[in-house]
């Protein structure tokens, strides 16, 4: 089936322990904030979800829009000890995760305590070093000596 593009729809299944968003449509500016509210209602859930599954199959477009919700959903589901999957990746989605560099943060599961308070993720523990790094050198420091 070649998705069609138009407005973003949502289609959700609810078992015990996962849910299923299925992204029919444009992932773009005008709806993606959708997405978003759903899984926040979802993860606002009783604590009983261990696995969030985007379906994006039937996704005919995504913009950078679309791009920072998905950062969004990873930084909460991570908060709230649940794995993100993002299945059935359309080439588009693919490409856009390739050229910004999000593909591993984003599709590759992090180790989530439940007990633990939050803790740094890899991506953001490099964006700290990188702002430190950017500091030193706007100071006149030279990091490398």
């Amino acid at each position: 089936m070649i998705p069609v593009p138009g407005p973003l729809r949502l289609t959700r299944t609810d078992t015990a322990d996962a849910v299923r968003i299925e992204l029919h449509g444009d992932f773009d500016y005008l709806d993606a904030d959708r997405l978003l509210d759903s899984v926040s209602a979802v993860l606002a859930g009783p604590g009983t979800l261990r696995d969030l599954h985007l379906d994006c199959t039937d996704m005919a477009g995504v913009d950078s829009s679309g791009l920072a919700v998905l950062l969004m959903i990873r930084r909460r589901t991570d908060a709230a000890g649940v794995r993100l999957h993002l299945d059935g990746r359309p080439t588009a989605l693919e490409r856009i995760l390739q050229v910004t560099g999000t593909l591993d943060y984003l599709t590759n599961p992090h180790a989530i305590n439940r007990s633990a308070g939050s803790t740094a993720s890899t991506a953001e523990r490099v964006s700290a070093g990188s702002q430190e790094a950017i500091k030193s050198r706007s100071s006149g420091q030279d990091p490398s000596t």
